[in-house]
Order: C-alpha cells, then structure tokens, then sequence
C-alpha cells in the first residue's frame, strides 16, 4: 500500500512538473524574431534595390542608345542632301524605292548603306534587326532573318503602338522568339532595344530598329554594384541586430537581476515581517522570565542557584537575539554623508581593545592616507564592529588582524579585513550571506546579511574570501568622496 501510495505521489509531482509553463525566454525568442524580420527585411530591401539597379541601368542605356541611332538617322540624311520631306525610316525598306521619285537613287542608297554601317559596327551589338510597319525584317545582322514576318513580339508591338522606345533585359536565350537568333550567342545578360524611326512630320512609325546589346562594361560595373548592394545590405541588417540583440541582452540581464532582486525583497519582507512580529512578542515574555528568575535567585542560594543562573543566561542570550533580529530589519533610509573612514576604523578597534587583548591577537593597521567615503557613521560602526567581533571569535587561540587600504579606481577603495582564524569551508562560504545561517554557537545569523545590506544601500559592496585552517578575507567596496 505504500509503495503504490508513493508511485502515485511521484507520477502526481512529475504531472505538476510537467504541465509547468516554462518561463518566457526573451533573449531566445528576440534572436529568432529579430533575425527573421531584418533577414526578411534586408532580403527585400536588396532585391529592390538590385531591381531598381538593373531597371535604371538598362533604362539609361536604351535612351543612350536610342539618342545614338536618331542622330545617325538624319545625320546621314543630311549629309547626302536627302531633301528634309524624306528621314531615314521611310528609305531603309527597299520595297518602297519606287515610291520616292524625287530622292536620287545613288543618295539613297549611300545614306542606307553608311546608316547601316553604322548599326552593325555599334559597340556591344551581337544582333541587330530592321522592322517594317508590317512587321517584316527588312535587314538584320543576321542573314537567316531578312525577309522573316515577327508576328508574336509583344514588345514589337508595343514599341509600334506606343511610338516611344522599349526596352527589356534578359539572361538566357528565348529560342520560341524567331528574331531572338544570334551568331554568337550572349554569355550573361543582354538588353533588347527597340527604337522607332518616324517620317518627316514625326507621327508615324516608319521602321523599327532592334538593337541587341551584350554591354560587358556595364554589366561588369552592375555586378559590382550589385555586390556592393549586397554586401552593405548583410552588413547594416547585422550591424542593427547586433545592436539591438546588445541592447535586449543588457535589458534580460538587467530583468533577470531585478526579478531576483524583487524575489529576494518580497521573502524578505516577508521573512522580516515573521521575525519582527515573533521577537516584538518574544520581548514582554523575556523580561519577565528574567524578573522572575532574578527574584527566585535572590530568595533561594541553594542548589537551584546554578540552574537559576542558566535561565538568566540563556534569556539574555535570546534577549541578544531579538536586538541583532530587531536591528537588521530595521530600514535603512539615512541618507549618505561623508564619513572619514580611518577614524571610524581607529574607533571600532578602540572599542574593542579589551576583547583583542583578551584573545592575545596582533592588529596590524597602519594607514597611509585618510579618505573621505559614502556612508553613515552609524551604520558603518555598525558593519566595522561585526566584522570585528567575527574575526575575533574566528581566532579563539590568538593570530593576527590585519586592515588595509586599496584604491580599486580614482572613485573607490576598498577596506580589507584579514584574520588568521580557522576559515571557512566552500558550503560555508556559499552560504555566509544568507539570512540566519551560522556557524558559531548561539549566533542568529544576520551579522553578515546586515553588512551587505548596509553597503548595498550607500552604492558599494562587499565580497568574502576564505579557507578553511587559514582564515577569512572580507573586502569592503566604498565610494569616495568626489
């Protein structure tokens, strides 16, 4: 029956333990989060700026080279002395050479034939393609396509229908397109260009000259844009994560530590609050143990006389208990003052000179300077007189005191306390700044916790160091004075 009592109570606990929420990790869920919205971010922005790259570029060179062709078509018309009533577009298709009787045949064909020259010795061109308005290639740099009709070119149609020229950017070959049939076929990326030729009152289309365009020099300087696009984008994208991962960092650390400091507070308050309610009711019962057993001593001198004296002791023992439990709950709202520090120390030793001769103990002290620090005078008797009087319990058998000065910064100075006493052990160590834990008999435990409470209060610290048959270290962290 109670083995299966057991098993129940444990499968219940691992259930409870199980069903547990787990805290929130914000620092994880802030990694993840982050990292997806800026590389989602990062992604977009340097797709659209690659986009926007490409686009302007090819943009900017199909009106370069629109501009280039225009120019070379009335050059040429000019200067054959072509009259002005007839352009470039209208002479190019030699269909219609009977339809311009007033043009000088050897002209026209001299201003075609330099025109077309001109096209097929462009720079980067690796196909170039002449349309009439019925769509029919009336030359081409390549001579498989010369009398073919294109009836399937959206952008052909929309260079016709809107009058304007067009342009388009590709990276592999369209073999459905029939005029897209080049002698030496692209590496990369090559621009597709179509640029209109309009008659002499400028209204309609009259020829259609397709440019293909393998530009190396640009597409070299838009790599490296494109890399410098790239890299800039991953470098700022991580640079803002880092930045902010820094900041979130320093913002769970800070959380953490105020949640453990607010989980310390609340059981201390607590805590405080049971003790303060139990030594305020211990206190009236004390004083009269002690009355009455002091007027029990004075009728009776006989053999209870010992044991009468032991309940004295002991009730001034826990009378101890509630000042050192009354005292270390007490808040700690004076504010800080000035305080010379040396002083102070030449204080507490004085007040304890009797208990130092008495335990035949060497003090070594000799300051080199007198620094003025961040405390209270009160509450830093108060701390020098514990670590005193627990120095000096800790060496029973006689030793050696010693307190030194060590600047820590041009802010700061410590006050080393070092006795020769019998140490602690790596438990104890651990353990010396909880509430009401002790080692020596008939102690309470808060000499310590009061300390560090007390040099929390005025900004500065306090850390222990010990071993066990050697003795302890306990340095006190203050602010000076500026």
């Amino acid at each position: 029956m109670n083995m299966l009592t057991n098993a129940l109570q444990s499968q219940e606990a691992d259930t409870r333990l199980h069903s547990r929420k787990p805290p929130f990790n914000l620092l994880r869920w802030f990694s993840l989060v982050s990292m997806a919205v800026i590389g989602t971010v990062a992604v977009a922005l340097g797709s659209v700026s690659t986009r926007f790259v490409i686009t302007e570029s090819v943009q900017r060179d199909a009106l370069l080279t629109s501009q280039f062709i225009q120019a070379i078509a009335s050059a040429e018309v000019r200067h054959v002395s072509i009259p002005n009533v007839r352009t470039m577009g209208e002479l190019l298709d030699p269909r219609k050479d009977k339809d311009f009787p007033d043009v000088d045949p050897m002209a026209r064909a001299n201003a075609r034939g330099e025109f077309l020259d001109h096209i097929e010795h462009l720079p980067d061109v690796i196909l170039a393609n002449i349309y009439a308005p019925d769509r029919m290639v009336i030359w081409s740099t390549n001579p498989a396509l010369m009398g073919t009709t294109i009836h399937t070119d959206d952008d052909l149609d929309r260079a016709f229908a809107s009058k304007t020229p067009v342009s388009a950017s590709y990276h592999d070959v369209d073999h459905s397109r029939m005029e897209q049939k080049f002698v030496t076929p692209p590496e990369y990326i090559f621009i597709e260009n179509y640029i209109p030729l309009f008659d002499a009152d400028g209204d309609k289309v009259t020829a259609m000259v397709e440019i293909y365009k393998e530009p190396k020099d640009l597409i070299n300087r838009m790599e490296r844009g494109l890399v410098l696009i790239w890299l800039a984008t991953a470098l700022g994208g991580g640079l803002i994560y880092l930045g902010l991962y820094w900041i979130v960092r320093r913002a769970a650390i800070q959380l953490a530590a105020q949640q453990q400091q607010l989980i310390t507070n609340e059981t201390f308050v607590a805590l405080g609050e049971m003790s303060s309610a139990v030594a305020h009711s211990l206190r009236n019962p004390l004083a009269t143990i002690r009355s009455s057993a002091e007027l029990a001593l004075e009728f009776d001198s006989g053999a209870a006389h010992k044991n009468i004296n032991d309940i004295i002791g002991q009730v001034d023992r826990m009378s101890k208990w509630v000042r050192e439990l009354l005292q270390s709950l007490r808040p700690l709202n004076d504010e800080a003052e000035p305080v010379n520090l040396v002083a102070a120390l030449h204080d507490s030793l004085m007040a304890f000179e009797q208990q130092i001769a008495k335990a035949n103990v060497l003090v070594v002290f000799q300051p080199t300077e007198t620094p003025m620090v961040l405390s209270q005078q009160v509450q830093l008797t108060q701390i020098l007189n514990s670590l005193l009087a627990n120095a000096l319990e800790a060496m029973e058998k006689g030793g050696t005191l010693t307190i030194t000065l060590e600047p820590t910064d041009a802010h700061g100075i410590c006050v080393v306390v070092s006795d020769t006493g019998k140490g602690m052990n790596e438990e104890q160590r651990n353990m010396a700044f909880r509430p009401f834990y002790t080692t020596k008999r008939g102690g309470l435990g808060v000499g310590l916790v009061l300390v560090k409470r007390i040099m929390d209060r005025f900004g500065g610290g306090v850390t222990l160091e010990s071993r066990e048959g050697e003795g302890t270290t306990v340095r006190l962290a203050f602010k000076r004075l500026t």
